[in-house]
């Protein structure tokens, strides 16, 4: 399940590949636990020994969360609302908001909390922060939600989501980044989506992909140079808006898996970088696919026990003086073939430069004024008439007419069809 935001129009409908449970069977609160595999999967329990996401802020950008779930009591902090409702982002009337907020931090009840749905980090705290009521989205929204989280204290952001880019869009994601904030975000989901979206394919966003029960990627999991990390994302049990579970399928749910991994290295190294935290994971991830870093699997498959307690050397410092801090040190810059331009790029040139110009134009220009001396000088003394030859032309000789449609050497015309002007690139493909 992913929320799509379209990247031109300002309210659109989100695409949701879900195998959804509207009205789930109430026995399925018993169940939920066991329904829960990617737990088993990602050994949590392990997990958990170590840490369990304790004082950690996680901000859910989405469709609001139910915060009176039993599974999520207590975890809900006060957020905020920018669809104009007076909820503090504690309603959803949706469902997708909720169940990312339960991966995350859901603690399960009854008896030892043994029951209902466990999340990743479950003594983290959910920042709901909802940005639309539906699946019916503004994505003029989204800038303001990033920049909410950020100024409420939000260490992790969880955008289960794919929008279109915006200069607004982007300068709020650089500020959380530079705000020490990791930020995780959607790949994207086939069909509806072709491409790695946005915010995901900023540099220094962590971007998810899927993987299934067998550990490989997930068919609905959106491929490309982008991806960062992978992590289970098909059949995926969670709370839901109603008060019981549901299931679902998609990079939405790997999404919040990751987030609440993040929050767990965060309470485990809290004077860890955000930076530092996502080179952690990264360093961490079961490679698979392609060695090393690969279109399918980003670095690998998210294992959390070992990004808790692995000896992880450090991610080595930007090069670049004055470089905005980054999420990771790892991104990579947007593939060729689908370049994102919000800003023109600004041009600085030396002192020297300007001299070695400001020469050249000085001897150009006195080149042209005394070419121009000389030809006017030329023109001004006219040559004295040349004596014709002795005996040319012989009286009574007659002198031929020039041949007929005969040139000048020089000025050809251009061949039929050859423009005067320059040539144009065919456009490049739009974004999803």
């Amino acid at each position: 399940m992913t929320r799509r935001l379209s990247r031109w129009s300002t309210a659109v409908v989100v695409g949701v590949l879900a195998a959804g449970l509207p009205a789930p069977d109430p026995a399925l609160a018993d169940e939920a636990r066991d329904r829960q595999w990617h737990l088993r999967a990602l050994n949590i329990a392990e997990a958990h020994r170590i840490s369990r996401g304790e004082g950690v802020v996680v901000g859910v950008i989405d469709t609001g969360v139910n915060a009176n779930h039993r599974d999520l009591a207590g975890n809900v902090l006060p957020g905020v609302d920018l669809t104009g409702a007076d909820s503090r982002g504690q309603q959803d009337t949706d469902g997708h908001g909720t169940a990312m907020a339960g991966l995350i931090a859901a603690h399960g009840h009854g008896p030892g909390n043994a029951l209902g749905a466990l999340g990743i980090a479950p003594e983290a705290k959910i920042l709901p922060i909802r940005d639309t009521r539906t699946k019916v989205g503004d994505s003029r929204n989204l800038p303001d939600a990033i920049t909410e989280g950020v100024r409420r204290g939000a260490k992790v952001l969880s955008l289960s989501l794919t929008s279109g880019t915006s200069p607004e869009l982007r300068r709020a994601v650089e500020e959380a980044l530079a705000a020490d904030v990791v930020v995780v975000a959607s790949a994207g989901n086939r069909p509806a989506d072709a491409f790695v979206g946005f915010p995901a394919r900023y540099p220094g966003v962590v971007a998810v992909g899927a993987t299934g029960r067998d550990g490989r990627v997930a068919p609905v999991s959106v491929t490309g140079k982008e991806l960062v990390l992978t992590a289970p994302g098909v059949d995926i049990a969670s709370t839901s808006h109603t008060g019981v579970y549901r299931l679902a399928t998609g990079t939405s749910d790997a999404t919040a898996i990751v987030a609440g991994a993040v929050a767990l290295v965060r309470a485990r190294y809290p004077n860890l970088s955000a930076s530092e935290v996502v080179h952690r994971l990264t360093a961490t991830a079961d490679d698979r696919g392609a060695p090393g870093r690969d279109p399918e699997y980003g670095y690998g498959v998210l294992n959390i026990v070992k990004a808790l307690t692995a000896d992880v050397e450090p991610a080595e410092a930007p090069t670049t003086p004055g470089a905005a801090p980054t999420a990771t040190g790892d991104a990579t810059p947007f593939a060729a073939d689908q370049p994102d331009v919000d800003q023109p790029t600004d041009i600085t040139l030396s002192p020297l430069a300007y001299v070695v110009g400001g020469f050249c134009l000085v001897v150009l220009l006195a080149g042209v004024g005394a070419l121009g001396w000389f030809l006017v000088r030329g023109r001004r003394r006219p040559r004295p008439p040349q004596p014709a030859p002795a005996g040319y032309p012989y009286p009574g000789a007659v002198v031929p007419p020039a041949a007929p449609g005969h040139h000048a050497p020089g000025a050809y015309p251009h061949p039929p069809g050859y423009g005067a002007g320059g040539h144009q690139h065919p456009p490049a493909p739009p974004l999803p």
